[in-house]
Parts: structure tokens; C-alpha cells; sequence
């Protein structure tokens, strides 16, 4: 644990043997794997990957165009550490949590190679409020205080999980800084308002718990047909232009969590600005404050140094599990870890490694499966319940899901939200393929929804999946001799695919009413459109003339609820509606 925590400060120093683009190797440095090293006279981060006898090898976080043989190399007895505290929640870093503002308030636009800032501000005061007093037992991750992060969060400051003991002092109400002592135990240890976490170094919990709970999005098609638990892992692969940012950047503002990390890994620069422009600006529509309020960004651009990627990966999994461990429910939003994936296999080929499909080393899966188990809803060691869910783009070359990441990706993954192309050109958004999609978690949530929705939940959506399969089945039929060679009951079918796609499939992200609905404006909408197939296909059996039935007023009206505000009065006067037009049908035949 003296690795994890300690600050070891015996500089070592070593000679620069070579450099290869973003790897550095180094001869005569005393150093551990995975420790973090200063590189070059402005002092580059770097991380050692691989030592060899007396050579070590270093993967450098920044350019490395100015650096050459001969050059010093000096340790500094810590892995790549994170700073969790206050202060977290509406910052903005880089992949190694350098605060990006404060760079540029000192720099200007270009942050210089080799820039340090502290990832918390040092200076500003946050007013304690103890929960412990002096003679109380402490065990790891127990709460001693907290303090008001913001207006809608409560921080709280917790003992790390290396220490435990009995409080001999313990500071009062009052202002201190993240630098100062708040809490002294008897075997000497001490704790301030914030402490450092390897990132490499999954965060302790007690126990993992079953994915029981449901995370609302608030998109119809994801919480219905394909649905995400908390503490689950899903990836959205698609193709340029296909809507994976607009789709995470909806789930980051309507998902039921409390904190939302979003890290821009590789991403092109326009997209990330886009990003970093429009977050702030975001209202949070539970709280009715900046969006930003319970986010954290981590820019990552695709001109940044490559090695900087797969640090940003792990420092915003690191600060996802630390409010977690808050009891807090936290999105990780990943966007895109395919060019976390480029950036493993270029540093695996410049060191020289034997490599796997497509250029990519031969443990990406690993890798892969590393990141995206350290998701999940769990005990935490203080006695709460929190989860990290993790959702992760993947932008597979000219499309193809049959590429490495997308494979490996799906292999791990237990939600997939397939975007298609197709779907976005013809304007259908969000463009997630209902026929390629699938969630492994419906068997554990259908309980949770019928038991909280309705118990038709589960019977509904059955349905709604059996119209869509066998929508897709006529259309080869339907190419070759039209539709108006079928029979009504298969037109009929076709028309209320037509309605589920358009009505219910597609969803307005920019529209007040329509961005978001809850489960049970999901259900009934669903529902109601499920009853007209229903009520149709009775009075198609008995004869009555397809035509008539598509003009019915309640049809048009289903088409139309979704944009209403007075959505439950309105969908109870539709059924009613429905009812008595369809027993007039029946009357007349």
C-alpha cells in the first residue's frame, strides 16, 4: 500500500537511450512499472510500460518532437495519480487532469509542453461540516464531514481506504482548504479534503451488487426495447455523422444520475468544442442549474499526444468510482474508445510487439475488459450503494462492425445500441437500429418494471418487438409485388410498424416536450399504439374494410400526443376515443 499512497521523493536519475515518437527509452533509471517520470529538461510526464535489464521504456504524455539522447530522465515515486476532492464538479482537464482554464488563464490558447497545475485549487476555502467527533472509530471509506460542493451537491470527505483508527482530533465547522489536516487518528495518520488515487488502480468496495435497477434515459427506445442498468456497461458503435455524440451528450442531461464524466478521448477538435461550448450551457432539468454543475470534462483532442488518450480513459473511470463511493449514481460517457484502441497499437508498434488483428496488440481485449469492469453497482466500503455505468462510443472505420474494437467491445459489453446510417440520412433519430440492438440486463430489469410501470410491460414490448421483425420480414416481399398485393391484415401490420417507427422509435432531441419521457409516458404511448394494433386487427379478422380503420381519429391523435404537454389527459381521452370508435365500427358491420 506504500506504492499506492506514499510519496516517495528519492530523485533517480537516468540518460535518454531513444526516441520514438511518443516512446522514450531510457538507460540506468531505478524505476517501478507503471511509475510516473519526468522526461527532458521541460520536465515531460511520462509513464513507464516495459522495463529491460538496465533499459527502461516510457510512454511520454506530450509531444516529444524537441527531446533527444542525452537527455535527463528523473523519477518521481508515485503511478499516475488522480487528486479527488472538491472542486471536481464543473472542471475541466486534460487526460492527465491538468485544469485546462487555468492553463489558459496563464498561457494563453497554447499550453506549453511540460505545464503543471494542480488537478483541485489549492487556495480556495469549502465550509466543513463534521460528522464525526473525537474518540469515534474510523474504518475505511467511513464519511467524517462534508462540505457543499455545490448548490445541488453534497461532497463528502472520506477517510482513504488505506487508513483506519481512533479520532484523537478532529477540526470544528469552519473554512479550510483541501491542503489542511482536518482529521488526526491515533496511529498518526492524518486526513485532509481530498486525497490521490493511482488511476491504474481500481477504487476498493465491499461488495458488487446484481443490475436490478433500470438507468432512465428517457429515450423511448432505449428504455423500453434495449435497457441499461445502473452499474451496466453498453456501447454505441456507428459510423461518422450517425448521432453518437448528440445520443451521449442527450443520456449525460436526462439520465437519472448524479454525476455525469465525460471524457473526449481522441476526438476531433471541432466536436470537442462543440462539447466544451454547448455543456455549460446546458440546463440540468432536474435541478434546474448549468448541466455543468454535476459534470466533469476531460478534453482529449485527436492532435493531442497519443499516449494522453489511454491516460484519459483511467483518470475519468478514477474520479467516476471515487463519487461513487459517495453513494452517488455516475454515467461515464467514453467518446470514443476507438481511438484509445489507435492509440494502443501505435505505441505497440513502436515498441516493436508482435501484433494481432488489424495492427492492434494482442491485449486489446484485456485492456478493454479492464476499463469497462471496473463499472458497477456496489456496496461501497462506508456502508452505501453507488454505481458507475459506462457508456462507450465506438467509431468503427467506413462503418463496419466487424472490425476489432467493435468485436471486443461486444464481447464485454452487455448493451448494444447499434447506430445505422441509413437511419440517419433518412432524418430517424436517434438512429439505433432496432433489428442489430439488444440488451443482455431486460431479464433482470422486467421485474423492476413491472412491479414500478406496469405489469403489462413486458407483454407490451413483446408485442411491439414481433411487429418489428415481422415488418422487416414483408419488406423483401413487399419489394418485389408492393404492398398493396398483400393481404389487409399484413398492410395493416405494415402500418402500425409505420407508427411504431415514427411515433414511438423516433424522438426529437431538441423538442421541449418530446426529448424526454418518463417510463410511464413511454408506456402509455406504447401502449395505446399496441391497443390500436390490437382493436384492428379484431375488426380486420371480422371483415371490416382496412381503409376506414386508418382513418380513424384516435390513429392520427396517437401520432400527434407525443409533443403534448398535457401528455395524460390527453393519451386517457385518446383511449376512451379509441374505444368507442372501434364499437362503432363494429356496431355498423
Amino acid at each position: 500500500m506504500e506504492w499506492i499512497f506514499g510519496v516517495i521523493n528519492l530523485e533517480n536519475k537516468g540518460i535518454i537511450y531513444r526516441v520514438s515518437g511518443p516512446v522514450v527509452t531510457v538507460l540506468n533509471l531505478d524505476a517501478k512499472m507503471n511509475e510516473l517520470v519526468k522526461v527532458g529538461q521541460e520536465g515531460l510526464f511520462g509513464e513507464v510500460i516495459e522495463i529491460e535489464n538496465e533499459k527502461t521504456i516510457i510512454q511520454v504524455y506530450e509531444d516529444t518532437s524537441l527531446l533527444k539522447p542525452g537527455d535527463e530522465a528523473i523519477t518521481t515515486g508515485m503511478p499516475l495519480s488522480v487528486e479527488l476532492g472538491p472542486g471536481l464538479l464543473g472542471s475541466i482537464y486534460d487526460g492527465v487532469q491538468r485544469p485546462l482554464p487555468e492553463l489558459s488563464n496563464i498561457m494563453g490558447e497554447f499550453i506549453k509542453r511540460g505545464a503543471e497545475a494542480p488537478g483541485i485549487n489549492r487556495e480556495k476555502k469549502w465550509e466543513f461540516f463534521p460528522s464525526k467527533k473525537k474518540g469515534d472509530k474510523l474504518s475505511p471509506g467511513d464519511v467524517i464531514g462534508y462540505v457543499n460542493e455545490n448548490e445541488y451537491t453534497k461532497h463528502l470527505v472520506m477517510s482513504p481506504p488505506n487508513i483506519s483508527g481512533e479520532i484523537v482530533e478532529i477540526s470544528e465547522k469552519g473554512n479550510y482548504t483541501v491542503e489542511e489536516v482536518l482529521c488526526k487518528l491515533h496511529n498518526g495518520a492524518t486526513i485532509k479534503m481530498y486525497q490521490r488515487w493511482p488511476v491504474k488502480v481500481p477504487r476498493p468496495f465491499k461488495e458488487k451488487m446484481m443490475p436490478t435497477v433500470p438507468l432512465v434515459t428517457g429515450k423511448r427506445i432505449i428504455d423500453v426495447l434495449f435497457p441499461l442498468a445502473k452499474g451496466g456497461t453498453a456501447a454505441i458503435p456507428g459510423p461518422f455523422g450517425s448521432g453518437k455524440t448528440v445520443t451521449q451528450q442527450q443520456l449525460a442531461k436526462w439520465s437519472d444520475t448524479k454525476v455525469v464524466v465525460y471524457i473526449g478521448c481522441g476526438e476531433r477538435g471541432n466536436e470537442m468544442i462543440d462539447v466544451l461550448t454547448e455543456f455549460p450551457q446546458l440546463v440540468d432539468p432536474v435541478t434546474g442549474g448549468p448541466l455543468m454543475n454535476r459534470t466533469v470534462l476531460i478534453a482529449n483532442t485527436s492532435n493531442m499526444p497519443v499516449a494522453a488518450r489511454e491516460a484519459s480513459i483511467y483518470t475519468g473511470i478514477t474520479i467516476a468510482e471515487y463519487y461513487r463511493d459517495m453513494g452517488y449514481d455516475v454515467a461515464l460517457m467514453a467518446d470514443s474508445t476507438s481511438r484509445w484502441a489507435e492509440a494502443m497499437r501505435e505505441i505497440s508498434s513502436r515498441l516493436e510487439e508482435m501484433p494481432g488483428e488489424e495492427g492492434y496488440p494482442a491485449y486489446l481485449s484485456s485492456r478493454l475488459s479492464s476499463f469497462y469492469e471496473r463499472a458497477g453497482r456496489v456496496i461501497t466500503l462506508g456502508g452505501k450503494v453507488g454505481s458507475v455505468t459506462v457508456i462507450g462510443a465506438v467509431s468503427p472505420p467506413g462503418g463496419d462492425f466487424s472490425e476489432p474494437v467493435v468485436q471486443n467491445t461486444l464481447r464485454i459489453t452487455k448493451t448494444f445500441w447499434a447506430l445505422d446510417s441509413n437511419l440517419s440520412q433518412k432524418r430517424h433519430f436517434p438512429a439505433i437500429n432496432w433489428l442489430e440492438s439488444y440488451s443482455l440486463y431486460y431479464d433482470t430489469l422486467k421485474e423492476w418494471f413491472e412491479a414500478n410501470i406496469s405489469v403489462d410491460w413486458d407483454r407490451v414490448r413483446s408485442e411491439t418487438m414481433e411487429i418489428l421483425q415481422k415488418e422487416a420480414e414483408l419488406q423483401e416481399i413487399v419489394q418485389l409485388v408492393g404492398a398493396d398485393a398483400l393481404p389487409p391484415d399484413q398492410q395493416f401490420l405494415l402500418e402500425i410498424s409505420r407508427m411504431l417507427r415514427e411515433t414511438f422509435l423516433q424522438q426529437d432531441s431538441y423538442h421541449e416536450v418530446d426529448e424526454f419521457h418518463s417510463l410511464k409516458r413511454q408506456f402509455a404511448l406504447l401502449n395505446a399504439i399496441i391497443r390500436f394494433s390490437r382493436l384492428g386487427n379484431n375488426a380486420i379478422e371480422k371483415g371490416y374494410e382496412l381503409e376506414k380503420i386508418l382513418k380513424l381519429e384516435s390513429r392520427v391523435d396517437i401520432s400527434k400526443v407525443r409533443y403534448r404537454k398535457d401528455f395524460e389527459s390527453k393519451i386517457t381521452s385518446i383511449n376512451e376515443n379509441m374505444s368507442k370508435e372501434f364499437k362503432q365500427l363494429l356496431g355498423e358491420a
